[in-house]
């Protein structure tokens, strides 16, 4: 087996964040290439795992990586938004005593320049499933100009999405990412601590994925679950995705539901299902941050479900 390919983001505070877990089973909603996983695992040898991943490779690597954890993980392929849902029916909700979810493209499907997410790719692709028939060059080739303007500003948070959406119709068919973030290079954005083309990028690889719908789709699915003394960690890169766990983390931590405009409350002042555990996102150490520059974005939130 190939060596480990990249330490994950924030280990050291996931550890923390599941470390007085005694015992049950954790899901690791976006498993990649195992490295929370193997580290909770390591840290706890009475936990067990249940990993969820649709990218085949990833899925190669961590069943041989995770082989010697024996009976104890778990391997399932799919969309977690799909997966967790099943794994909720199969096994009794009083087991499972941590949910993760590491929300993002990992380093290696960055670096894998054939997968298409990376700036210089020859391809134009961005799935994370590679047999998905919907991918980049759809987005990029055949959305019309309103289409592309919208995801652009929604996803992207571009300030000249117009421009950008014009500029793709009129001069495509684009045919990498290469050829793309050259070409548009004169019209975005100079700054110093990202490259230009990130925030463009971003948005076409959230709507091919439908990366937000994914999260909100699990949050639902844990808001509606039978989940007891189970703590969610949410790591997200940015703040799409940031804004919509924090705002559900308060949604589940109020007690009282009723209308802001109610004179006085109805409700019978239990509608809470836990409690937030992070005021504040935890973020990466300067120490960390220099030696993974990539971990400079991540948030990681937790909630814990009574």
């Amino acid at each position: 087996m190939s060596e480990v390919p990249h330490i994950p983001v924030l280990y050291k505070e996931v550890l923390e964040a599941y470390a007085k877990i005694d015992e049950g089973i954790i899901i690791d909603c976006t498993m990649g290439y195992s490295g929370h996983s193997s580290m909770l695992l390591d840290a706890n040898p009475k936990l067990r795992l249940i990993g969820i991943d649709q990218d085949q490779t990833a899925i190669d690597f961590s069943t041989k990586r995770l082989a010697k954890y024996g009976d104890r993980v778990i391997i399932k392929k799919g969309r977690f938004s799909d997966v967790i849902k099943e794994i909720l029916e199969e096994f009794n909700a009083l087991e499972i005593k941590g949910i993760l979810a590491d929300i993002g493209v990992s380093s290696l499907q960055l670096d894998n320049r054939e997968r298409g997410f990376s700036f210089e790719s020859d391809t134009l692709d961005m799935r994370m499933n590679p047999t998905s028939d919907f991918s980049a060059l759809n987005v990029v080739n055949e959305y019309d100009s309103l289409k592309l303007e919208k995801i652009l500003k929604e996803y992207g948070e571009l300030n000249n999405a117009k421009k950008l959406a014009s500029f793709i119709v009129a001069n495509r068919p684009f045919n990498s990412a290469k050829e793309l973030s050259s070409k548009i290079d004169h019209l975005l954005f100079k700054g110093k601590k990202i490259h230009p083309s990130t925030l463009l990028f971003q948005a076409i690889r959230i709507e091919v994925n439908d990366e937000l719908g994914e999260l909100n789709s699990l949050l639902s699915t844990i808001e509606n679950s039978e989940l007891e003394d189970t703590v969610v960690g949410i790591i997200s890169f940015h703040s799409l995705e940031d804004r919509i766990v924090k705002q559900r983390y308060v949604e589940w931590a109020k007690k009282c539901k009723c209308d802001d405009i109610a004179m006085r409350c109805t409700c019978d002042r239990d509608n809470d299902i836990g409690k937030i555990l992070t005021k504040k996102p935890i973020v990466a150490t300067n120490e960390e941050i220099k030696a993974n520059p990539r971990s400079r974005s991540a948030k990681l939130r937790l909630f814990k479900l009574y």
